[in-house]
């Protein structure tokens, strides 16, 4: 069996487009973290102007202690809401990863089925038991793979959920703290 030229393109071209999808994906993703990043440190530098002010117009060690505590609390949220800002990029860009990294496999297989059936029908008898054999590993890594996929889905999922919980319980001390 000989590999066509248009085997070749077809092939070729299918690669290109999976190093464009994931180059724009992870582009996508630094654009955002850019954006985040950027939006931080203005916040902090804002912040720290207001906040120097402020304790420089305290009148007393009391009311100076009193404003750095007070600017604990805004810190804190700020902090939570950049962390889970990246959290929700990166999550986002692993998920397009995986979508692009599960279409090349699952066209690969395709591929590699439909090369296994060319090269069986061209075979000399007797070797359909490895061909056989060759279906019946590609059928067991397959298995294995979809059983990784759906694990890492649901670890994906659990991580999240400890985030949010995390979140609100951070939320939760700073809102008691203050209250306090």
């Amino acid at each position: 069996m000989y590999v066509t030229p248009e085997q070749i393109q077809a092939a070729g071209k299918a690669n290109v487009e999976t190093l464009l999808a994931v180059a724009n994906t992870q582009f996508a993703a630094f654009e955002k973290l850019a954006n985040i990043q950027a939006g931080a440190v203005k916040s902090a530098f804002e912040d720290s102007i207001a906040n120097t002010r402020a304790l420089l117009g305290a009148k007393d060690v009391q009311e100076f202690v009193s404003l750095q505590s007070a600017f604990a609390q805004p810190a804190i949220e700020k902090a939570i809401a950049y962390s889970k800002s990246v959290y929700e990029v990166t999550t986002e860009a692993n998920a397009e990863f995986s979508k692009v990294a599960e279409r090349r496999v699952a066209e690969w297989n395709e591929n590699f089925v439909t090369l296994l059936d060319k090269v069986s029908k061209n075979a000399p008898a007797g070797s359909d038991v490895a061909v056989a054999a060759v279906k019946s590993m590609l059928a067991a890594a397959n298995s294995a793979y979809d059983n990784l996929t759906r694990v890492t889905k649901q670890a994906t999922e659990i991580a999240e959920a400890n985030v949010a919980a995390a979140t609100e319980t951070v939320k939760g001390l700073a809102k008691a703290k203050k209250a306090a």
